[in-house]
């Protein structure tokens, strides 16, 4: 039987720099990827990556078209050093256990979920991933018993329930449900007997996968973290115009001051020092209407100064873009 339900993640829309517009050249390798031009997609991405090396956004993206192309140890190394760089971030973990899972590596991919989970806790993709990979590791000890015991009415039992779960009317009902992002399906080839949940995961033995596409049109928390995770890569690129960007115009600035004095002070802030490293975990949001609240741990560290705080930010839906409006 073949696992086929794991769900990709497409696109990149939880990733740091898409609270902003995308660079022209990722907009261009992302169209050329949908378009199943793949060689043109993998042209244009490492054109942007050679003067962006570091951007997580490229970096993704060149993951997924690794992906699609069936390179997927370059693809693993991709998304292993995202996790690596932005640890907070669930997306390349869910992306690598699709990839493991398609080794029949289960107890990686499952390792990589959970990891995906801890970051985002929410993350409904991997939470249903997980549950698939649990299901498959469930059938392996099933055929197990079997084996050993060819007369184990019980095991035989269970076994046939996963395989009715998993079996082609079941797979053909979940790939009719319609993709909440308005794109078709992925086409991802499952291993032997299941598959995982990434970009687009490419197998010898062809089978389409019903994906769970999310995009910030239909995902406001999605949008919401996106925004979140610009604003501190800003900070740390101590790239000032882009960190005073994520502010609202109507932002209450704390403490009664002026907003130009507000900013001269945090130009400084952001200039001033060597360097800046931010990490940023227990995230928690809540998005309701076009206002969200995003509760979490900051860890800042310069040459000069390292602290660690809870935080919460308030953030307003500004024509299609998250701005922080209060920040405590």
């Amino acid at each position: 039987m073949s696992f086929t339900r794991f769900s990709a993640a497409l696109l990149l829309f939880l990733l740091p720099a898409l609270a902003f517009a995308a660079p022209p050249t990722i907009q261009e390798a992302s169209q050329a990827l949908r378009k199943g031009q793949n060689t043109v997609a993998l042209e244009k991405i490492n054109a942007f990556l050679a003067g962006n090396p570091k951007d997580a956004q490229g970096r993704f993206l060149k993951g997924l078209i690794l992906t699609e192309l069936g390179r997927n140890a370059d693809a693993i190394k991709i998304f292993t050093e995202l996790t690596e760089d932005y640890p907070e971030l669930p997306e390349p973990y869910n992306n690598l256990a699709v990839l493991y899972a398609a080794q029949a590596d289960y107890e990686r991919a499952k390792q990589s979920l959970e990891m995906a989970i801890r970051t985002h806790p929410s993350y409904a993709t991997a939470h249903e991933n997980l549950g698939d990979i649990y299901a498959k590791l469930a059938s392996l000890a099933y055929d197990k018993a079997m084996q050993l015991d060819k007369s184990n009415v019980s095991a035989q039992t269970k076994l046939a329930l996963i395989q009715d779960l998993f079996s082609p009317a079941a797979r053909a009902q979940e790939t009719a449900k319609p993709n909440p992002a308005g794109k078709p399906a992925s086409k991802t080839a499952p291993m032997t007997q299941a598959t995982p949940p990434v970009a687009e995961p490419a197998h010898p033995e062809p089978q389409p996968v019903a994906t769970t596409a999310t995009s910030p049109a239909v995902d406001p928390q999605a949008q919401v973290l996106a925004a979140l995770h610009a604003w501190a890569n800003a900070w740390m690129a101590k790239d000032v115009d882009a960190y005073l960007a994520a502010y609202d115009p109507e932002f209450k600035v704390p403490g009664g001051q002026d907003r130009t004095t507000w900013e001269a002070m945090r130009k400084d802030r952001l200039t001033r020092p060597e360097y800046i490293k931010i990490d940023i975990d227990q995230i928690k949001t809540r998005v309701k209407g076009n206002t969200a609240t995003v509760h979490f741990r900051q860890r800042y560290e310069s040459n000069t100064l390292k602290s660690s705080d809870r935080k919460t930010l308030t953030l307003a839906n500004r024509d299609g873009v998250w701005k922080i409006i209060e920040e405590r």
